[in-house]
């Protein structure tokens, strides 16, 4: 019991969760994910990762490691442009595909 403890601590010391909201061809904007980052990264590194991890590639994006799913119903499009990443109080649009952009809002 004492080793899950000390691993949840760790955890928390070395990860933090990112908001993801679908706001491209939503109505309103709705948080679809948490998903789980590495602390020590940018945050356009922490934003790369949220949108990679969903987007289904191999398999359905909610069933990604480190990603707790939102979104109600059964299934969920992928991350695309217009959607956003909430990160700590700073929130960023993704805005272009050529390269992953980004612009804060």
């Amino acid at each position: 019991m004492a080793n899950k403890k000390f691993d949840a601590l760790m955890k928390t010391l070395t990860k933090e969760k990112v908001a993801v909201i679908h706001a491209a061809f939503e109505g309103a904007p709705t948080t679809v994910a948490f998903v789980e980052v590495d602390k020590t990264l940018t945050d356009r590194m922490k934003m790369e990762a949220a949108f990679v991890k969903t987007n289904s590639i191999n398999d359905a994006w909610w069933n990604n490691e480190g990603v707790t799913p939102m979104f109600g119903g059964e299934t969920c499009r992928s991350t695309s442009v217009g959607d956003m990443v909430l990160i700590g109080t700073k929130k960023y649009k993704f805005v272009g595909t050529e390269e992953l952009v980004w612009e804060e809002v």
